[in-house]
């Protein structure tokens, strides 16, 4: 009977770790383990775009000398002579390791190392008989001991979760992963270059807030000891953002971090990524094309088109968007109601119960008709928007910051944007009334104590900001992940941001 335990895939990498471990042991008995005096001149993209269009003689010829550094991916070892793959941070380049250039010590302890060991190489460019762009080395160093070993490459990181929470392997591996951050931040790039060329001026504000606002949001509360007194992380940046509109300057942006104690999604991570702009002397309309354009081009930049394929559909930013209202949406991808229909609260309340609404909350239970519209337009319109659509005049009840329209005063000039059935811009015509704001944050302080945790507290400071002059004013928020998403074909938050927020390992 064979009492012994098989190995399993952990027993495996703990063998391995400790067989690398050793390694590691050698090292340090022979001097620096970890050197820090090699400084390559050149990256794998850079030499692939210089030299892939030579042929063999004409870069023979050249004889161009080199220094490279990355992780190595592939190793093949063939008696005199052995081939790696080096990784860096732009691409991959091949070396070629001749025993005979290199030294029968120095190839002795390449033969040692490790894939996924950070190793330095000089040498001269030249193809292979094959055509590869390689490095002939002529010297080669262990610069970084890896002491885990890398996933199958094949396979890569398996399991989702993994990858997020280890995004540092997902990232070695998965070519896929490191495209869709180099394309965020090409957009990020782009968004910053197209609101400059705009004139807008680019400022950061505070992170803890005295106050949550901005946003009806959840905030995450904290404490600051010096002061003794509770603070809030930050849940939108708009009224320090429309502080600056009063102070004078007139076009303002800021790529901001934004913080909400709410549930976690395919669309929602606690700590996301926004942009917010305002621009005095401008409204809604003005706003939704400026953000339509900007759109297009982030688009152009990252991706090379406005046309893209988001999971197996075509998306078209190209086009100009579509701009309807709460109730010409409904009808528009629903059947059924009528004008009647959508202007009576007793069927809305109806309507929304049957298909499941919390219609007797915190939230809906003190709801005018304009809400129920809004609840009854997410219901059963919203995720139908694959195209950009501008969702335009939202009820004042549900839009405390903006401001009202002259022509209905039940409705303001503000807008959402949703693209595959996501939001991904708010913006409105911005509330410049210092007593019509008071008396709107007064409505939310009262929803609040009704039960509405996501609704605003009153803001003192900010009253008294208006109350010096705002002039008319258009504001925006463009959520950078949802975007990136979008730009990238990703199906999930957690695919655009670095490290996503998980629950504890353990």
């Amino acid at each position: 009977m064979n009492d012994s335990t098989p190995n399993t895939p952990a027993t495996d990498e703990n063998h391995l770790i400790a067989e690398r471990r050793g390694k590691l042991a050698r090292l340090r008995a022979e001097g620096v383990a970890y050197p820090n005096d090699f400084c390559p001149d050149a990256r794998a993209a850079h030499l692939h775009q210089a030299y892939d269009n030579l042929d063999k003689d004409a870069l023979a010829a050249q004889e161009t000398q080199v220094r490279v550094a990355g992780r190595m991916m592939l190793k093949r070892i063939m008696g005199k002579a052995s081939f790696a793959t080096l990784q860096d941070g732009s691409g991959r380049i091949q070396i070629f390791l001749d025993r005979n250039k290199l030294g029968e010590a120095c190839y002795a302890d390449f033969k040692t190392w490790d894939i996924g060991d950070i190793v330095g190489v000089e040498g001269t460019m030249f193809k292979t008989n094959k055509g590869e762009l390689s490095v002939h080395a002529s010297a080669i160093r262990l610069l970084s001991k890896s002491l885990r070993p890398l996933p199958d490459k094949f396979h890569g990181l398996a399991d989702q979760e993994m990858r997020y929470r280890q995004r540092y392997v997902d990232l070695i591996m998965a070519d896929d992963t490191r495209r869709t951050f180099l394309a965020r931040s090409k957009a990020m790039a782009s968004i910053r270059q197209f609101m400059v060329e705009a004139d807008f001026l680019e400022v950061e504000t505070p992170m803890l807030h005295p106050i949550p606002g901005g946003a009806a949001a959840k905030p995450f509360t904290t404490h600051h000891n010096a002061l003794d007194m509770d603070m809030y992380l930050r849940i939108a940046p708009e009224l320090y953002l429309k502080r600056l509109i009063v102070g004078g300057f007139d076009r303002v942006f800021e790529i901001n971090r934004n913080f909400r104690n709410e549930g976690v999604s395919p669309r929602h991570n606690p700590e996301f990524t926004m942009m917010e702009f305002y621009a005095a002397y401008t409204n809604y309309h003005w706003l939704m094309s400026f953000t339509e354009s900007l759109l297009r081009q982030a688009a152009t930049d990252a991706t090379g088109s406005a046309v893209l394929t988001y999971q197996g559909e075509t998306v078209d930013l190209s086009q100009p968007f579509d701009r309807l209202t709460i109730v010409q949406a409904i009808q528009k991808y629903t059947e059924g109601y009528t004008d009647t229909q959508l202007h009576d609260a007793v069927f809305l309340r109806h309507e929304l119960r049957r298909l499941g609404a919390d219609i007797d909350g915190p939230v809906l239970g003190r709801a005018g008709t304009g809400a129920l519209q809004l609840a009854l337009f997410e219901e059963t319109a919203e995720a139908k928007l694959w195209n950009p659509t501008f969702i335009i005049d939202y009820p004042v009840e549900v839009s405390p910051l903006a401001r009202a329209s002259d022509k209905q005063a039940d409705i303001t000039e503000r807008f959402e944007l949703f693209i595959t059935g996501r939001e991904i811009a708010n913006g409105f015509s911005e509330l410049n009334d210092p007593e019509d704001q008071a008396a709107r944050f007064q409505a939310q302080v009262q929803a609040k104590d009704a039960g509405d945790e996501e609704a605003m507290y009153y803001d003192a400071d900010y009253i008294r900001a208006l109350e010096y002059g705002m002039p008319p004013t258009g504001g925006c928020g463009i959520g950078i992940d949802r975007l990136v998403m979008l730009l990238t074909d990703s199906p999930s938050i957690r695919d655009v941001i670095l490290f996503p927020h998980l629950r504890r390992e353990d």
